[in-house]
Protein backbone atom coordinates (compact mmCIF):
# COMPACT_ATOMS: atom_id res chain seq x y z
CA UNK A 1 0.00 0.00 0.00
CA UNK A 2 1.04 3.61 -0.55
CA UNK A 3 1.72 6.53 1.79
CA UNK A 4 0.20 9.95 1.15
CA UNK A 5 0.20 13.42 2.69
CA UNK A 6 -3.18 15.13 3.03
CA UNK A 7 -3.45 18.80 3.96
CA UNK A 8 -6.82 20.32 4.87
CA UNK A 9 -6.81 24.11 4.79
CA UNK A 10 -9.40 26.71 5.73
CA UNK A 11 -11.75 26.68 2.76
CA UNK A 12 -15.28 25.36 2.42
CA UNK A 13 -15.25 21.75 1.28
CA UNK A 14 -14.61 19.63 4.39
CA UNK A 15 -16.79 16.78 3.04
CA UNK A 16 -14.32 16.35 0.17
CA UNK A 17 -11.44 15.96 2.61
CA UNK A 18 -13.18 13.50 4.90
CA UNK A 19 -14.39 11.40 1.96
CA UNK A 20 -10.85 11.25 0.58
CA UNK A 21 -9.49 10.18 3.96
CA UNK A 22 -12.20 7.53 4.22
CA UNK A 23 -11.31 6.14 0.78
CA UNK A 24 -7.58 6.07 1.55
CA UNK A 25 -8.11 4.33 4.89
CA UNK A 26 -10.51 1.80 3.37
CA UNK A 27 -7.92 1.09 0.67
CA UNK A 28 -5.32 0.28 3.31
CA UNK A 29 -3.10 3.29 2.61
CA UNK A 30 -1.15 5.28 5.23
CA UNK A 31 -1.76 9.00 5.64
CA UNK A 32 0.30 11.85 7.04
CA UNK A 33 -2.30 14.51 7.84
CA UNK A 34 -2.19 18.16 8.84
CA UNK A 35 -5.20 20.45 9.26
CA UNK A 36 -5.02 24.22 9.60
CA UNK A 37 -6.76 25.95 12.50
CA UNK A 38 -9.43 27.33 10.18
CA UNK A 39 -9.69 23.90 8.58
CA UNK A 40 -10.54 22.36 11.96
CA UNK A 41 -13.26 24.98 12.49
CA UNK A 42 -14.74 24.44 9.02
CA UNK A 43 -14.78 20.65 9.46
CA UNK A 44 -16.94 21.21 12.54
CA UNK A 45 -19.16 23.81 10.81
CA UNK A 46 -19.77 21.66 7.73
CA UNK A 47 -19.81 18.12 9.14
CA UNK A 48 -20.27 18.37 12.91
CA UNK A 49 -16.99 16.51 13.53
CA UNK A 50 -15.18 18.22 16.41
CA UNK A 51 -11.41 17.78 16.35
CA UNK A 52 -9.48 19.56 19.09
CA UNK A 53 -6.72 19.10 21.60
CA UNK A 54 -3.19 17.69 21.32
CA UNK A 55 -2.10 15.78 18.24
CA UNK A 56 -2.71 12.40 19.90
CA UNK A 57 -6.33 13.30 20.72
CA UNK A 58 -7.07 14.51 17.20
CA UNK A 59 -5.44 11.38 15.75
CA UNK A 60 -7.51 9.15 18.03
CA UNK A 61 -10.75 10.95 17.11
CA UNK A 62 -9.97 10.60 13.41
CA UNK A 63 -9.13 6.91 13.75
CA UNK A 64 -12.49 6.35 15.43
CA UNK A 65 -14.45 8.47 12.93
CA UNK A 66 -12.80 6.88 9.88
CA UNK A 67 -12.56 3.35 11.35
CA UNK A 68 -8.82 3.43 10.68
CA UNK A 69 -6.30 0.96 12.01
CA UNK A 70 -3.95 2.25 14.66
CA UNK A 71 -1.00 3.97 13.01
CA UNK A 72 -2.75 4.33 9.66
CA UNK A 73 -3.28 8.07 10.21
CA UNK A 74 -0.39 10.18 11.46
CA UNK A 75 -1.74 13.60 12.43
CA UNK A 76 0.44 16.68 12.96
CA UNK A 77 -0.51 20.19 14.05
CA UNK A 78 -0.05 22.90 11.43
CA UNK A 79 2.70 24.49 13.55
CA UNK A 80 4.69 21.30 14.07
CA UNK A 81 7.71 21.86 11.85
CA UNK A 82 9.40 18.85 13.47
CA UNK A 83 6.88 16.54 11.78
CA UNK A 84 8.42 14.01 9.36
CA UNK A 85 6.68 15.57 6.35
CA UNK A 86 8.61 18.81 6.85
CA UNK A 87 11.61 16.96 5.38
CA UNK A 88 12.22 15.61 1.91
CA UNK A 89 13.94 12.56 3.41
CA UNK A 90 10.53 11.06 4.24
CA UNK A 91 9.27 9.05 1.28
CA UNK A 92 5.66 9.54 0.25
CA UNK A 93 3.82 8.78 -2.98
CA UNK A 94 1.91 12.07 -3.38
CA UNK A 95 0.40 15.01 -1.51
CA UNK A 96 -3.13 16.41 -1.73
CA UNK A 97 -4.37 19.73 -0.34
CA UNK A 98 -8.15 19.35 -0.14
CA UNK A 99 -9.79 21.78 0.07
CA UNK A 100 -7.15 24.39 -0.68
CA UNK A 101 -7.83 27.96 0.37
CA UNK A 102 -6.53 30.81 -1.78
CA UNK A 103 -4.21 31.79 1.10
CA UNK A 104 -2.64 28.34 1.15
CA UNK A 105 -2.53 28.26 -2.65
CA UNK A 106 -0.68 31.59 -2.72
CA UNK A 107 1.78 30.47 -0.05
CA UNK A 108 2.59 27.24 -1.90
CA UNK A 109 2.92 28.98 -5.26
CA UNK A 110 5.34 31.55 -3.82
CA UNK A 111 7.34 29.17 -1.61
CA UNK A 112 6.17 30.84 1.61
CA UNK A 113 6.22 27.80 3.88
CA UNK A 114 4.94 29.21 7.18
CA UNK A 115 2.77 26.22 8.18
CA UNK A 116 3.27 22.47 8.00
CA UNK A 117 0.86 22.13 5.06
CA UNK A 118 2.76 24.79 3.12
CA UNK A 119 6.14 23.30 4.05
CA UNK A 120 5.06 19.77 3.09
CA UNK A 121 3.82 21.08 -0.28
CA UNK A 122 7.10 22.97 -0.75
CA UNK A 123 9.00 19.74 -0.03
CA UNK A 124 6.75 17.81 -2.42
CA UNK A 125 7.58 20.26 -5.21
CA UNK A 126 11.31 20.35 -4.56
CA UNK A 127 11.48 16.56 -4.47
CA UNK A 128 9.49 16.47 -7.74
CA UNK A 129 6.73 14.36 -6.27
CA UNK A 130 3.08 14.59 -7.25
CA UNK A 131 1.22 17.55 -5.71
CA UNK A 132 -2.55 17.73 -6.13
CA UNK A 133 -4.40 20.92 -5.26
CA UNK A 134 -8.19 21.08 -4.89
CA UNK A 135 -8.97 24.82 -4.84
CA UNK A 136 -12.34 25.88 -3.49
CA UNK A 137 -13.23 29.47 -4.31
CA UNK A 138 -15.52 31.35 -6.66
CA UNK A 139 -15.29 33.61 -8.53
CA UNK A 140 -11.56 33.41 -9.20
CA UNK A 141 -9.45 36.57 -9.46
CA UNK A 142 -6.50 36.96 -11.80
CA UNK A 143 -4.23 36.50 -8.77
CA UNK A 144 -5.83 33.13 -7.97
CA UNK A 145 -5.50 32.03 -11.59
CA UNK A 146 -1.85 33.12 -11.76
CA UNK A 147 -1.05 31.15 -8.62
CA UNK A 148 -2.74 28.06 -10.07
CA UNK A 149 -0.82 28.51 -13.33
CA UNK A 150 2.45 28.79 -11.39
CA UNK A 151 1.78 25.47 -9.66
CA UNK A 152 0.61 23.81 -12.88
CA UNK A 153 3.82 24.90 -14.59
CA UNK A 154 5.78 23.31 -11.74
CA UNK A 155 3.98 20.01 -12.31
CA UNK A 156 1.15 20.42 -9.82
CA UNK A 157 -2.22 18.89 -10.61
CA UNK A 158 -5.06 21.38 -10.18
CA UNK A 159 -8.44 19.72 -9.62
CA UNK A 160 -11.01 22.43 -8.87
CA UNK A 161 -14.00 21.38 -6.78
CA UNK A 162 -16.33 21.54 -9.79
CA UNK A 163 -18.67 18.53 -9.76
CA UNK A 164 -20.24 17.37 -13.03
CA UNK A 165 -23.86 16.43 -13.61
CA UNK A 166 -23.73 13.94 -16.50
CA UNK A 167 -24.03 11.10 -13.98
CA UNK A 168 -27.31 12.59 -12.64
CA UNK A 169 -26.33 13.02 -8.97
CA UNK A 170 -29.21 12.51 -6.57
CA UNK A 171 -27.47 13.51 -3.34
CA UNK A 172 -24.73 15.90 -2.25
CA UNK A 173 -22.62 12.81 -1.53
CA UNK A 174 -22.75 11.91 -5.24
CA UNK A 175 -21.18 15.27 -6.12
CA UNK A 176 -18.58 14.87 -3.39
CA UNK A 177 -17.73 11.40 -4.71
CA UNK A 178 -17.29 12.76 -8.24
CA UNK A 179 -14.54 15.15 -7.12
CA UNK A 180 -12.89 12.67 -4.76
CA UNK A 181 -12.93 10.06 -7.51
CA UNK A 182 -11.04 12.42 -9.81
CA UNK A 183 -8.51 13.11 -7.04
CA UNK A 184 -8.01 9.38 -6.50
CA UNK A 185 -7.53 8.95 -10.26
CA UNK A 186 -4.79 11.59 -10.17
CA UNK A 187 -3.20 9.77 -7.23
CA UNK A 188 -3.16 6.55 -9.27
CA UNK A 189 -5.69 4.81 -7.02
CA UNK A 190 -8.36 2.64 -8.62
CA UNK A 191 -11.87 3.57 -7.51
CA UNK A 192 -15.51 3.37 -8.48
CA UNK A 193 -16.81 6.34 -6.51
CA UNK A 194 -18.54 7.87 -9.51
CA UNK A 195 -19.80 6.55 -12.87
CA UNK A 196 -17.42 7.16 -15.76
CA UNK A 197 -18.52 8.81 -18.99
CA UNK A 198 -19.82 6.37 -21.57
CA UNK A 199 -19.60 3.33 -19.30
Amino acid sequence: MATFIVGISGASGAPYALRLLQALVKGGHSVYLSISGDGLSIIYDETGLKLKGPEAEVRSALEKHLKAKKGQINYFDENNMYAPIASGSVKVDAMVVIPCSMKTLAAIAQGYASTLIERAADVTLKERRKLIIVPRETPLSAIHLRNMLTLAELGGHIIPAMPAFYHHPKHVSDMVDFIVGRVLDSMGIENDLSPRWGI
